[in-house]
């Protein structure tokens, strides 16, 4: 039998692929680069061994430049993208054709493009749709669902991140924080229907705080229909979403948070005289508008129902309570509906699904 010969592999040589990182970021910054040597994964772990941070330095600027996608696919190209992100590499090829739904690489490479150029909403679009590849499912009529891909995708790049510990610099927490949170809220702002009460909206934007801003950007970079009418639609959507929480904040600044009578609506239904006890119950009222643990500007039987439920973190006693006054406040409550006010936002918080262009 003919002998085979088999080449000896190559050593480890970080150089390599810190050559093929710079030729990624290169092709990134729309700069012309020669080719370089293909990478191997001894390679990558020994450049990410030596220096994560360099690795990490020439992929804050893949990600970030204009021509993103080009140096996304050169990272592929050159062996370093399977090595670094396994988890982004594997979205290549998966889809279109036989599946039915866009394919998941070509989409995120436009979400990463469409992008504002800030490194947090570039990197969490790059990462926001790695779940995917866990969650596809294929209903009998041949509809494709990822249900929980956003919690799937979080976790993901969780463990991404305690592998590479290419965030792990003090510096980087902030932007952790956020690139983990845009991931696991990516879909919320699209799901926005006009049917959301005012306080479904706020408890929206109460839920999503200071990620509010760069949750937007996200969102309308994650609309890639190739429909012109689908696409206006969808960021008409999220403009009146922004809108509505604008004209609300406006609103909300100028009115008090708890409705005039409210004081002796409490002294009335827990025995209380005019006092600094009352005044300390209703701050603590308004603190728990701010925590979004009640709605604010409710008639006053629910904020009476709210400190009787409560009674020991308002230093109340039940026992003390005025039987007939709560029954009323109940009754007023369930009447009103005022205990079913985020039914629209119970939906939102329910498993969602979505295609790739969702």
């Amino acid at each position: 039998m003919p002998s085979v010969s088999i080449e000896p592999q190559k050593p480890a040589n970080a150089d390599r692929a810190f050559d093929a990182f710079e030729h990624a970021a290169q092709r990134a910054e729309g700069r012309k680069t020669s080719l370089v040597d293909l990478a191997s994964v001894e390679d990558v772990r020994a450049a990410i061994e030596l220096d994560r941070f360099r690795v990490r330095g020439a992929l804050d600027r893949v990600i970030i430049g204009d021509g993103a996608e080009d140096g996304l696919d050169a990272l592929a190209e050159t062996g370093c993208l399977s090595v670094v992100f396994p988890e982004v590499h594997a979205l290549i090829g998966f889809g279109d054709g036989e599946w039915r739904h866009k394919d998941v690489w070509k989409h995120t490479k436009q979400v990463v493009r469409q992008a504002e150029s800030r490194l947090e909403i570039r990197w969490s679009a790059l990462f926001h749709d790695i779940g995917k590849i866990k969650t596809r499912s294929i209903a009998p009529d041949g509809t494709v669902h990822f249900l929980g891909h956003a919690e799937v995708g979080t976790r993901m790049f969780d463990k991404l991140d305690r592998r590479l510990a290419l965030f792990s610099r003090s510096d980087d927490e902030a932007l952790r924080r956020t690139v983990r949170f845009l991931i696991l809220h990516h879909l919320r702002a699209n799901q926005y229907e006009k049917g959301w009460t005012d306080s479904a909206v706020r408890r929206f934007a109460r839920e999503m705080g200071p990620h509010l801003n760069d949750l937007f950007c996200l969102s309308r970079a994650d609309i890639t229909t190739k429909r012109p009418e689908k696409k206006r639609r969808g960021l008409s959507q999220l403009d009146e979403l922004q809108g509505r929480i604008a004209e609300l904040a406006v609103s909300d600044a100028k009115l008090p948070p708890l409705p005039s009578g409210v004081g002796n609506a409490i002294m009335a239904a827990f025995g209380l005289r005019p006092s600094k006890k009352v005044g300390e119950i209703k701050f603590a009222l308004e603190r728990a508008i701010e925590s979004g643990a009640i709605e604010q500007r409710l008639p006053s039987a629910a904020y009476v129902l709210f400190a009787y439920d409560h009674a020991g973190d308002f230093g109340l006693s039940t026992n003390d309570a005025n039987p007939k006054a709560i029954d009323e406040a109940r009754s007023e409550v369930a009447q009103g509906g005022y205990d079913a006010r985020y039914e629209s936002e119970a939906a939102v918080d329910a498993s969602v699904e979505a295609s790739c262009g969702g």
